[in-house]
């Protein structure tokens, strides 16, 4: 069963918004739980982020409350059905305008930048091994295969708030945005991403489909969701 939801959308303004989020939860409350985060996100954003001249600071603050509905949309669905309890989701998000990206994270979906043959993970994952890492405990080696590395320290739905990271990047017409679920970034390293990204041989839908299919011969048994944004043109793809 598929738990990760995405979705990407160009409005009127010029804007592109991405979410892509990948839920948690027995009986079938991880697939309920990123559905109704991106129901709620695009509910939102696409009531509010429409109008002409959107400010950096009008798009950080949308981009904050969307996933913060988005919480809420799942936390109380959650405490109203005994089936759902406990269900969560991470959320990561996009909202792409001119010369700015601003990116919205909870959880250990990713965000990379590509640009002039550099990759650079945008995101920092709220994990228990992360914060391993970051204290020293832990290298990133053994990072990588420890038992308990997909263990979240934050997720969309599981509590009344949640803190939410929100950053903003510099964009041009050649960089490339690459959102996706760990269902990728736990079997595709970033060498291997850079690569195909920047392949010339590929088109944009074939490059997210070639990432999708890496994962996979790599013994992806989890979901994995791409999406990849470029100036004029944007593919979404989940395997």
């Amino acid at each position: 069963m598929n738990e990760d939801q995405s979705w990407v959308s160009q409005l009127n303004n010029g804007i592109t918004l991405a979410i892509v989020a990948d839920g948690m939860g027995g009986h079938q409350a991880g697939d309920v739980a990123s559905q109704k985060a991106v129901d709620a996100f695009r509910s939102m954003l696409e009531q509010h982020a429409a109008k002409a001249n959107l400010s950096l600071q009008e798009g950080k603050m949308l981009i904050r409350q969307a996933i913060s509905q988005a919480n809420e949309a799942v936390f109380e669905l959650a405490s109203r059905n005994e089936n759902y309890h406990n269900m969560g989701t991470t959320i990561v998000a996009a909202l792409v305008k001119q010369d700015n990206a601003i990116i919205g994270h909870v959880g250990d979906s990713r965000a990379y930048k590509i640009t002039e043959g550099v990759i650079k993970q945008l995101t920092n994952d709220h994990t228990l091994v992360n914060e391993l890492v970051k204290s020293g405990q832990l290298s990133e080696e053994e990072a990588a295969h420890h038992p308990r590395r997909n263990v979240l320290t934050r997720a969309v739905g599981t509590d009344a708030h949640v803190d939410i990271d929100v950053q903003e990047v510099e964009w041009s017409p050649q960089d490339v945005l690459l959102l996706c679920s760990d269902g990728l970034s736990n079997m595709v390293n970033d060498q291997q991403m850079l690569q195909t990204v920047t392949s010339e041989e590929l088109e944009l839908d074939a490059k997210a489909e070639y990432l999708i299919q890496l994962a996979l011969h790599a013994g992806g048994d989890d979901n994995i969701t791409v999406v990849l944004l470029q100036e004029a043109a944007v593919m979404n793809r989940e395997g």
